[in-house]
């Protein structure tokens, strides 16, 4: 049995992931301080080997004592959204960028049981160069503050790994989707957004002309590169792409989501956002090779699970 810290493990991937190790029988301590992530979101797994430590990140003592004894660090714990970076760019740098060093620092600190961190990175540091699809190798462009404190935490894992031997793996999430992801929040995602509207009396909200593109990726991809990334030997030190290599536009998708709830509405439409990419689409050939990442779940399927549960 390994032991797993997660930080921000009451939110939306995180919970994922804790439901996952908790089912394959290993200890988790979630890490987390409830400003995004909800204890609903873990409470079923209560009385199983689950440790739940109210902290912030940007406490670096309080960081360390709860990482004793752990294995494996899967580091999660952020501001998101993009929009909300543009509107609080000191706060998202102190969580995002001091609050990751403070993970890295307490892991080097509790080298003796850390094997590997895995760090939570994001496709919006590519920005919105032209080149599709997204390769690893390809220069960074970002566009945001989330954006650019996301690539630094990739590069800080790369250098405590160079500098300190810490074993470290950065994957960039392309839109990841799925249940439990808040439509509820002032910067919620725009699939729970669609189906909260569609669902209801609403019409979904696009910003911009709805030809923008995104690679969608369901949790569940997303879990199992994780738990790769913990154990697949050549990965440290490296950045993976973690989607499902195939894109739809805005528009397109609020009519899938439309068609699955038989619901048809005219979207309303409001001026592009700034830090938003025109088109985003994943090569995800190295997480292939290195991990042997596979796509369990494709877009429609996961929008089916993912609007029956939010129906439900």
């Amino acid at each position: 049995m390994n032991k797993y810290f997660v930080t921000g493990g009451a939110g939306f991937i995180g919970s994922h992931l804790v439901e996952r190790l908790v089912g394959d029988g290993h200890a988790v301590t979630v890490y987390d301080d409830f400003s995004s992530g909800r204890l609903d979101n873990i409470a079923h797994l209560e009385g199983r080997q689950l440790t739940v430590v109210e902290g912030d990140v940007r406490d670096a003592k309080s960081v360390a004592k709860a990482m004793k004894g752990t294995h494996f660090v899967l580091h999660h714990a952020a501001r998101p959204s993009v929009a909300r970076s543009v509107e609080a760019p000191l706060e998202t740098n102190a969580t995002n960028v001091d609050g990751t060093l403070n993970v890295l620092e307490a892991a080097r600190a509790n080298k003796r049981t850390v094997k590997r961190v895995i760090y939570a990175s994001s496709s919006a540091v590519y920005g919105d160069t032209p080149t599709l699809p997204k390769v690893e190798t390809m220069a960074t462009q970002p566009m945001s503050p989330y954006a650019v404190a996301k690539l630094a935490g990739e590069n800080y894992c790369r250098a405590y790994f160079v500098a300190y031997g810490l074993e470290t793996v950065a994957l960039r999430y392309f839109n990841v989707f799925g249940p439990r992801q808040d439509p509820e929040s002032p910067y919620a995602a725009v699939i729970p957004l669609f189906v909260k509207a569609l669902s209801g009396r609403g019409k979904p909200l696009i910003y911009g002309d709805g030809k923008q593109t995104r690679d969608f990726t369901h949790v569940d991809n997303v879990v199992a590169a994780n738990l790769a990334a913990c154990i697949a030997p050549k990965a440290p030190g490296n950045v993976f792409n973690i989607a499902c290599g195939s894109r739809v536009t805005i528009a397109g998708l609020a009519n899938m989501i439309g068609e699955l709830l038989d619901v048809s509405r005219e979207p309303r439409t409001k001026p592009a956002r700034t830090g938003d990419v025109r088109h985003s689409l994943a090569d995800i050939a190295r997480a292939e090779e290195f991990l042997s990442y596979r796509v369990r779940v494709n877009l429609r399927e996961g929008l089916t699970s993912t609007v029956e549960w939010y129906t439900q």
